[in-house]
C-alpha cells in the first residue's frame, strides 16, 4: 500500500477498507507516513467524511495501537462516562462518586483540557495533594476498593490517537465528525467497561453548536459501541448557558462538593440524575427512569455520595480536610463584581463568552504547554429566567493578574436581558440508545 493512494481516493470519496485503515494508523505511528501526508488524509476526510463502517474501523485500529485495561478481575458493573465538554461541565466528579455509592464501579480515564477551563484531571487537580497517574495495578485495586477510580490517560493507551489529535490540532482537522467520533470512542473502548453513557453538548459553549451536529455525532458514536458489543447511550444536553453556577477548576470542585452535600445547582443535579439514571438501566440495575431516579435521589440524600467522595480522594492522595475547609484550597488574589445595566429577566447567558473570560484570567488554556491557574473563574449570581435589579449583581469574577479589563467586558456582554421571563428551555434534549 501507499500513502498517496489512499489519500487520492478519500480525497475523491472512495470508501476505505478495515486493512486500508488499519496500515494507515500502524504506519503512521510507527513513523513510515511522515505528518505531510497524513495531513493531507485528515484533510480529505475532513471535506468526504468516513462512514459507519469506516470510523468504527478506525477507532478499532487505534484502539488495537495500545494497551488494553482488562477490568474482568474486577467484580461487579463497570461503567464510564464521557463529555464533549462544556462550560461549567462538572458532572465527573458529581457523578462518579454518586454512582459509585450506589453500587456501580466508575473506571474513567480523563485528560487535561484545551479550551475553557481544564479538563476532569486539571480540576481534580486543584485539590491539595491529588494524584492522577494511576498505574494499572493502582487503578485496578482502587476500582475494586473503593468503586471509582479516575487516571490521566497514559502513553500506553490508544497512542495513535495521541499523535493525530496533535496533528489534527495544527490543521484545522478538529471540527471533522468522523475524527471525533473515532478519537473519544477509541479511548473508552480501550477502557474495557460494561456500559457507557454519552453527555454530548449542543449549543453555543459546546462542540456541536446545533441539535443536527450533535445528533450525527452521537449516532457514530453509538453506533461504533454497538459494533465492538459494549453498552452505550448518548445523551443531548443544552449547553447555550453554563451548567451550574461555576466556571473556574476549583470553583467547579467547590461547586461539586456543594453538589454532594445536597445544595448543589439544579440544573447539574438534574444532568446527573438523567446520566445515571440511563446507566441504571443500561445495566439492568433498574428497569424503569422512575425507580433508577429513586434509588439515586435516596443515596445523594442520605450522604453516601458525599462521603464516597471523600473515600476517592483520600485514595488517590487527596487532602480530605481542605475538600471541608476552602481556605486549604487555591484562593484567587482578587474579585471583581458585574452588575446589571439595568431591571428585568435574564433571558440568555452566552456560555462560550462567559468560558472564554474564564480561559481569559487563566482557567483554560489555548496549548498544551500552557498553564493553568486554579484558583480563577467566574461564579453566576444569576441563571437564566432569574428576575433582577438595576445594580445587583450578575457575576463575580475571581482574578488574578492576567486579562481582567477583557474578562469583564466578556462576561458583561454574556448577560441578555429582557422585560418578560423567558420560555423555559429542556436541559436534557434527547436520548439516542
Amino acid at each position: 500500500m501507499r500513502a498517496c493512494d489512499l489519500i487520492r481516493r478519500k480525497r475523491d470519496g472512495a470508501k476505505l477498507s478495515a486493512e486500508e485503515l488499519e496500515w494507515l494508523v500502524f504506519s503512521y505511528l510507527e513513523g513510515e507516513i511522515p505528518d505531510y501526508q497524513m495531513a493531507a488524509w485528515l484533510m480529505a476526510v475532513y471535506f468526504q467524511g468516513l462512514d459507519a463502517e469506516e470510523t468504527a474501523h478506525l477507532t478499532g485500529a487505534m484502539v488495537r495501537t495500545g494497551q488494553l485495561f482488562d477490568l474482568s478481575a474486577v467484580p461487579g458493573i463497570k461503567v464510564d462516562k464521557h463529555s464533549t465538554g462544556g462550560v461549567g461541565d462538572k458532572t465527573t466528579l458529581v457523578l462518579a462518586p454518586w454512582l459509585a455509592a450506589a453500587g456501580l464501579k466508575v473506571a474513567k480515564v480523563s485528560g487535561r483540557g484545551l479550551g475553557h477551563t481544564g479538563g476532569t484531571i486539571d480540576k481534580l487537580e486543584s485539590i491539595p495533594g491529588f494524584r492522577a497517574e494511576l498505574v494499572p495495578a493502582d487503578f485496578l485495586n482502587q476500582l475494586e476498593e473503593v468503586g471509582v477510580a479516575i487516571t490521566s490517560q497514559s502513553f500506553a493507551l490508544v497512542p495513535a490517537d495521541r499523535k493525530i489529535y496533535a496533528l489534527r490540532d495544527v490543521t484545522a482537522t478538529v471540527e471533522s465528525v468522523p475524527l471525533i467520533a473515532a478519537s473519544i470512542m477509541s479511548k473508552k473502548l480501550a477502557l474495557g467497561t460494561d456500559a457507557l453513557i454519552l453527555d454530548v453538548k449542543v449549543g453555543r459553549g459546546a462542540l456541536a453548536k446545533d441539535l443536527a451536529a450533535a445528533r450525527c455525532l452521537a449516532r457514530l458514536m453509538v453506533d461504533i459501541g454497538k459494533r465492538a458489543g459494549k453498552k452505550v447511550r448518548a445523551l443531548l444536553s443544552n449547553m447555550d448557558a453554563p451548567l451550574g453556577r461555576a466556571v473556574g477548576n476549583v470553583l467547579e470542585v467547590q461547586e461539586a462538593i456543594a453538589t454532594l452535600q445536597g445544595h448543589g445547582p439544579q440544573d447539574l443535579v438534574e444532568l446527573c440524575l438523567a446520566l445515571g439514571t440511563q446507566l441504571f438501566q443500561m445495566t439492568g440495575v433498574a428497569e424503569k427512569e422512575k425507580t433508577a431516579r429513586e434509588q439515586l435521589e435516596a443515596v445523594l440524600r442520605e450522604g453516601r455520595a458525599w462521603e464516597k467522595f471523600k473515600h476517592w480522594v483520600r485514595a488517590q492522595g487527596g487532602q480530605v480536610e481542605a475538600l471541608d475547609d476552602p481556605s486549604l484550597l487555591p484562593s484567587a488574589t482578587g474579585e471583581t463584581v458585574i452588575t446589571s445595566p439595568e431591571s428585568g429577566f435574564v433571558s440568555g447567558i452566552d456560555a462560550w463568552a462567559i468560558g472564554e473570560a474564564a480561559r481569559l484570567l487563566g482557567a483554560g488554556r489555548e496549548r498544551k504547554e500552557d498553564r493553568i491557574d486554579p484558583a480563577v473563574g467566574v461564579l453566576l449570581e444569576v441563571k437564566v429566567g432569574d428576575k433582577v435589579e438595576k445594580g445587583s449583581p450578575l457575576a463575580r469574577l475571581r482574578v488574578g493578574e492576567r486579562n481582567i479589563k477583557e474578562a469583564e467586558l466578556l462576561t458583561a456582554r454574556a448577560f441578555t436581558l429582557s422585560s418578560q421571563p423567558p420560555a423555559s428551555r429542556d436541559l436534557v434534549l434527547e436520548v439516542i440508545a
